[in-house]
């Protein structure tokens, strides 16, 4: 398999390591200080560059035919448009806020509890996200996939962060510390108990290998994706 990078900061790097592992071969890498690279000789496109480049990269590899998988996050208000483009492009392509397999597991466990605590109106919900002090959103993807996989069963309007939400909103605090490559826990609390679900990543190895394992996937498919069609999580 061929592979874009489309960005080549931590993540592209990690990414390219653990493809090569694979057997595949990285034939482009655009970055800021390789804006102009072709991507036209890759299978696939893998994007995790900033969030405001993220759109600009997408387009372009659906404007090339060519499948786009997409780890970077807060970009989020282009995702419609990126979305209507691969239809229209009859093209690929999968986004996912985080690509660990742990992570996603986490995600359908998390809709699980919410789904559990839904009748028991006593526990306030809330969600911790600690990143390394270089990410740029806040909160991270990952905290807000959480959160939007809880609201359906509760009586929250949506999320914020923590400083800003209400009693309608899910409280998100975002902390970030240096070398933290990613801890998500979800807390539910009540007078005289607590009840927690919590991720807490080790390294990247595990975002970039889901992220290869997910673009081994998308090849010759058409259509928007998650990892959840990627694991078969339902």
């Amino acid at each position: 398999m061929k592979i874009a990078l489309l960005g080549y900061g931590r993540m592209g790097k990690a990414i390219e390591s653990i493809a090569k592992e694979r057997g595949h071969e990285i034939v482009a890498k655009i970055d800021k200080d390789n804006p102009n690279d072709s991507i036209q000789k890759a299978d696939v496109a893998i994007n995790f560059s900033v969030p405001s480049s993220a759109a600009t990269n997408i387009t372009h590899g659906l404007n090339q035919g060519i499948p786009v998988v997409c780890g970077t996050t807060g970009w989020l208000e282009h995702k419609t448009a990126i979305e209507k483009l691969c239809i229209d492009t009859n093209g690929a392509f999968l986004y996912a806020s985080n690509f660990s397999l742990g992570v996603n597991l986490f995600f359908a466990l998390n809709k699980k509890l919410a789904e559990m605590m839904a009748p028991y109106n006593q526990y306030k919900v809330a969600i911790e996200e600690i990143h390394h002090t270089e990410k740029l959103d806040a909160p991270s993807g990952t905290a807000i996939t959480l959160a939007e996989g809880i609201l359906p069963y509760s009586q929250h309007n949506g999320w914020k962060l923590e400083k800003s939400a209400s009693e309608n909103d899910i409280p998100i605090k975002a902390i970030r510390e240096p070398n933290v490559p990613g801890t998500h826990t979800v807390t539910y609390r009540s007078d005289i108990d607590k009840i927690h679900i919590e991720h807490l990543a080790h390294n990247r190895d595990g975002f970039a290998l889901g992220a290869v394992i997910a673009a081994e996937w998308i090849i010759g498919k058409s259509g928007i994706f998650t990892m959840s069609d990627v694991l078969n999580i339902t």
